[in-house]
């Protein structure tokens, strides 16, 4: 499968999660259910890289692909409790939409940080998603 396939399986996935969430976060604290579904994670993660034998490769790891891993894990922590806080708080058909923001961010980090190129479709692709984040939650 391509990059494309793998991508629209991570939409469809972030689409349960802010679903699922919601239903989740209803009764309980939003720092706890993000810890609990942390923990998931921690599980499911390391079961599938034992099952797929990667686990030895961890030793191989220099301290550079360490440190920004353990960086965008934190970013990830932080999102994460953001966001349970906000589907705790908002409608989830909002809070999604605004969480998405983050694609036009990335556009334009990686182009500031990484020296990606902005082509004509991509500023348009980024500023129709701004838009229509806006119009979701005034709405």
């Amino acid at each position: 499968m391509t990059w494309i396939g793998w991508a629209l399986l991570s939409a469809l996935f972030a689409a349960a999660t802010a679903l699922l969430a919601k239903v989740g976060v209803a009764h309980v604290d939003s720092n706890l259910a993000t810890a609990l579904r942390t923990t998931v994670v921690v599980f499911f993660a390391w079961g599938i890289a034992l099952a797929l034998g990667k686990h030895g490769e961890v030793r191989d790891l220099d301290r550079r692909t360490i440190f920004f891993l353990t960086l965008s894990g934190l970013a990830t922590g932080l999102s994460w409790l953001c966001y349970f806080r906000a589907l705790q708080l908002g409608p989830a058909s909002r809070v999604a939409p605004l969480d998405k923001l983050s694609v036009p961010l990335v556009m334009v980090f990686a182009w500031l940080l990484l020296g990606e190129k902005l082509n004509p479709p991509a500023l348009v692709g980024g500023a129709l998603i701004t838009a229509g984040a806006i119009v979701m939650v005034l709405g």
